[in-house]
């Protein structure tokens, strides 16, 4: 591959393009990327165009190959800027290392975990959709429900034997046959969810940027749960996940509760006051700190 389209994408302090790869590649069966060794591979599209590349750690850097599409500047400017932020690589993390450092039963966290950062879903039509995927459903499941939304309603670039999908857009789904929906798994209300969230953001009435220029995390809040479909927990995750908000706090999240009593922060699920005073002494880091705890469930924790 010429050189010309290759970018290489300098690597911050406290990053671990290793523990990215973890979260990435847990045994879910995503459709919205293959990972292959040590490498990543996506589609995107960018404006009208289908691109496919792939991203690989090399000497210090992210090493971004755009293996189908131009490879104009534009393209790659925008390239940069989505793999900056779906790996969160402007953030100086060390603050939130001091402050783990500081707390006995999670300090360890700092060192185990060193580099991982909270993984972004920047298309936040695409976040909320997830979310309405895995209501009361087990992940494996939401997975594949998911796939078989995108690969019927989702654009696909073809390489080596390979198929890659980018995530329906809106005004898609907004047309999406209730009957076909069901016939992919999702309950009549989740259906609902789903074109009413896509139509919202077909008539511009939900739109990522605007949401980001609301004066602060509880407008944000608002202007979410204003629509039908999205509760508090979704507002706070994609808020986390989408629009890198630090505040965002999915209360009630099983695997949240889970990892707390794991560390013995809490016996019963019910204890929302220790809760709050642990989440209030990572002020500022709390979407990090709910990210490293559902990192810790694929360990035993010891008492």
């Amino acid at each position: 591959m010429n050189s010309e389209h290759k970018v290489l994408i300098p690597v911050p302090a406290l990053f671990s393009f290793e523990e990215c790869l973890w979260f990435l590649n847990r045994n879910y069966d995503d459709c919205l990327h293959i990972i292959k060794g040590d490498t990543i591979f996506k589609a995107l599209e960018v404006g009208a165009e289908m691109l496919l590349v792939s991203i690989r750690e090399h000497s210090g850097f992210l090493e971004l190959e755009i293996l189908k599409g131009e490879a104009t500047q534009e393209n790659k400017s925008y390239l940069i800027g989505y793999v900056r932020e779906w790996f969160d690589m402007d953030t100086n993390i060390q603050p939130f290392y001091d402050l783990l450092k500081a707390y006995g039963r999670i300090a360890y966290m700092a060192e185990d975990y060193k580099g991982l950062r909270v993984i972004g879903i920047s298309n936040l039509f695409e976040a909320i959709c997830w979310c309405i995927i895995g209501q009361q459903i087990n992940l494996s499941f939401a997975y594949k429900v998911k796939r078989r939304l995108v690969e019927h309603y989702g654009k696909r670039i073809d390489h080596e034997n390979e198929s890659y999908y980018v995530f329906p857009e809106p005004e898609v789904l907004a047309a999406a046959d209730p009957d076909l929906l069901k016939e992919m798994q999702f309950s009549k209300q989740k259906s609902d969810y789903v074109i009413g969230i896509a139509r919202a953001f077909a008539n511009g009435s939900l739109d990522k940027e605007a949401i980001r220029a609301l004066p602060d995390f509880a407008a944000r809040k608002k202007a979410l749960t204003d629509h039908k479909g999205i509760g508090v927990w979704t507002a706070n995750y994609v808020l986390m996940k989408s629009l890198q908000e630090p505040g965002g706090i999915p209360h009630g999240d099983i695997g949240l509760l889970n990892a707390l009593s794991n560390h013995n922060i809490i016996q019963d699920r019910r204890e929302t006051g220790k809760i709050d005073t642990l989440f209030q002494q990572f002020a500022g880091w709390e979407s990090y700190l709910v990210f490293y705890l559902w990192r810790s469930l694929t360990f035993k924790v010891l008492p």
